[in-house]
C-alpha cells in the first residue's frame, strides 16, 4: 500500500493542485504544464512528460502507466477512472484524502516506532561490541575465549557473523515482502491473506472498500456498461484481493446475476455493504447508495488506520523487547554456566 519513490505529501499536494486547477475549468494539458514550473519539485519533472504527452492526444491512463513504477498503481487506476467519467475533480479529491492520511499513518508510526528501533541498534551493536572487546581480552590474555550469547560467536570474527546474521534477518523479511507481492497473483493471494488478520485486516477492507464504492458511484453514474464500470471500480480499489475476482464477477452478470449477487463472490466484501447495494438495486438508486457508504467506509478508514498505527508501534516494542530481553537470558545463562563450572 506504500510503494512509492515521492512522499505521499507531495502526491496529495499534486493531488490538490489537479482538483482545484480542473475544476475551475482548466484543461488537464495546462493543468500539468503549471505543475511542471510550479508543482512539488519532485514531481515536476514526470509533469512536464505527462504534459507533453497529453498534448500529443495520448489519454492520460497511457500517459501516467509510461511512467512505469514512479506512481502507485492506485494512483494510475484512479486518474484513468476519473478522465473516462468526466469526474477528475471528485476523484483527485479522494486521492488527496487518502494520500494525506497515507502521509499521517507513516509519519505517526514512524514517531512511535523511531525509539524501539534505536533501541533495536543499539542492543545489537552493543552485543557485538561485548562479543569483539571478549575475544580481544581473551587472545591478550591467553586464555580460551567465552562467547556471550553462546553459539561459539567469540571476538572479530563471531562479532561480524553476528551482524551479518541479524542484517539477514531484516533484510529477509523484506525481501520476502518484495517476493510476496512482485505478480499480481502473488500480490491477491498476500493481500487477501492480509485481509483475514485482526486489526491489519478490517483497515486494509475499509480502504478498499471506500474506494470500491466511490468508483461505482462513478462508473454508474456515467455512461459506462456495468461491466465495464465494475472492472475498473475493482481496479481501483488498488486491492489484488478484489481485482482479481473481476473476471469471475463478469461471467455471473453476463449469465443474469444481480450485481449484488455477482459482488458477493468477492471474499471481502462485508455483509451490510451487500445490503445497501440491495437496497439501492431494488430503489433504483445505486449510484446515490453507493456515495453514502463511500462516505461511511472513508471514516472507517481514518478510524481504524489510527488503531492500527498505534498497534503497529507497540508490536515493534515488543518485537525489540523480546529480542532484548532473548538476548540478556543467553548472556546471563553464559555466565551462570561458566560460574558453575
Amino acid at each position: 500500500m506504500f510503494r512509492s519513490p515521492y512522499s505521499y505529501d507531495a502526491l496529495a499536494t499534486w493531488c490538490r493542485a489537479i482538483r482545484h486547477g480542473h475544476g475551475a475549468g482548466l484543461p488537464l494539458v495546462k493543468v500539468f504544464q503549471m505543475q511542471a514550473r510550479n508543482g512539488p519539485a519532485a514531481l515536476r519533472e514526470a509533469a512536464g512528460r505527462i504534459a507533453r504527452k497529453l498534448e500529443a492526444g495520448t489519454t492520460l491512463e497511457e500517459a501516467l502507466t509510461a511512467e512505469g513504477e514512479l506512481f502507485p498503481e492506485l494512483f494510475t487506476a484512479m486518474a484513468s477512472l476519473g478522465d473516462q467519467t468526466g469526474h477528475v475533480p471528485e476523484v483527485f479529491g479522494e486521492l488527496e484524502e487518502y494520500f494525506r492520511l497515507q502521509h499521517s499513518m507513516r509519519r505517526d508510526f514512524r514517531a512511535q516506532a523511531a525509539w524501539p528501533v534505536f533501541q533495536f541498534v543499539a542492543a545489537v551493536l552493543v552485543i557485538a561490541l561485548t562479543i569483539f572487546i571478549m575475544g580481544i581480552l581473551a587472545e591478550s590474555r591467553n586464555t580460551e575465549p567465552t562467547a556471550p550469547i553462546g553459539f561459539g560467536l567469540t571476538g572479530t570474527s563471531g562479532a561480524i557473523l553476528f551482524l551479518v546474521v541479524v542484517g539477514s534477518v531484516v533484510g529477509g523479511l523484506f525481501l520476502a515482502y518484495h517476493l510476496l507481492t512482485k505478480t499480481v497473483a502473488k500480490r491477491a493471494a498476500f493481500e487477501a491473506w492480509l485481509l483475514k488478520w485482526p486489526v491489519v485486516g478490517p483497515c486494509v477492507q475499509a480502504a478498499a472498500m471506500s474506494r470500491f464504492c466511490l468508483s461505482l458511484k462513478l462508473t454508474l453514474d456515467s455512461n459506462l456498461s456495468i461491466k465495464r464500470a465494475l472492472r475498473m471500480s475493482l481496479r481501483a480499489t488498488g486491492n489484488g484481493a478484489f481485482s482479481s475476482q473481476a473476471d469471475r464477477i463478469v461471467k455471473r452478470l453476463e449469465k443474469g446475476d444481480e450485481l449484488n449477487k455477482a459482488v458477493s463472490m468477492i471474499p471481502a466484501i462485508p455483509p451490510e455493504f451487500l445490503a445497501a447495494l440491495t437496497v439501492g438495486e431494488v430503489s433504483g438508486q445505486v449510484p446515490e447508495v453507493m456515495a453514502k457508504q463511500s462516505e461511511y467506509y472513508r471514516e472507517e478508514t481514518v478510524r481504524r488506520s489510527k488503531f492500527l498505527t498505534r498497534a503497529m508501534g507497540w508490536g515493534v516494542y515488543s518485537v525489540v523487547g523480546i529480542f532484548i530481553i532473548v538476548a540478556i537470558f543467553l548472556m546471563a545463562g553464559v555466565y551462570l554456566k561458566a560460574l558453575g563450572g
